[in-house]
Formats: C-alpha cells, structure tokens, sequence
C-alpha cells in the first residue's frame, strides 16, 4: 500500500522530534493493525490510530492510506 500524506500531516511530523517520528512511522506502516477505530459520521470513512497521546486519522482505499491529521488527542478531533 501507498502511503499519502496532507500537507497537514507533513507538517506536524516534521515538527517532532526523531524518537516520536520514528514512532509514528513505523505505527502507520503497521495499518491496519494497532489500535485502530472507525469514527462516527461524516460520508467519508474516517479512521483513528492511536499513538501514545497522539492521534492519527486516516481513511484508505484498495491501494492508498491517507493520512489526513496527526494532533494530540485533545485537538485531532476538532473540525473533523
């Protein structure tokens, strides 16, 4: 599967610091396992990864992850 990140979600990794990037890298590469959810409304199917205190969203298809949101836990869900 082909990974494809937001601009969004490029630029809260590039704010981390290498251990936590490393963290979430190798979580999202390990799709769909890990603690994952399906989230409630909306039309798009919109998932969460958790990672620690971060949450990540996501959706896919056949061949693509997209990775939509990377924020702690307290400010991924807002505006979603």
């Amino acid at each position: 599967m082909n990974i494809i990140y937001s601009k969004q979600s490029a630029k809260a990794i590039a704010r981390m610091n290498a251990q936590t990037k490393q963290r979430i890298k190798t979580a999202i590469e390990e799709l769909p396992n890990g603690d994952t959810k399906r989230l409630e409304g909306g039309g798009i199917a919109t998932h969460r990864l958790r990672v620690g205190g971060l949450r990540i969203l996501y959706s896919f298809d056949d061949e693509n992850i997209f990775v939509e949101k990377i924020a702690p836990r307290g400010q991924v869900y807002k505006g979603v």
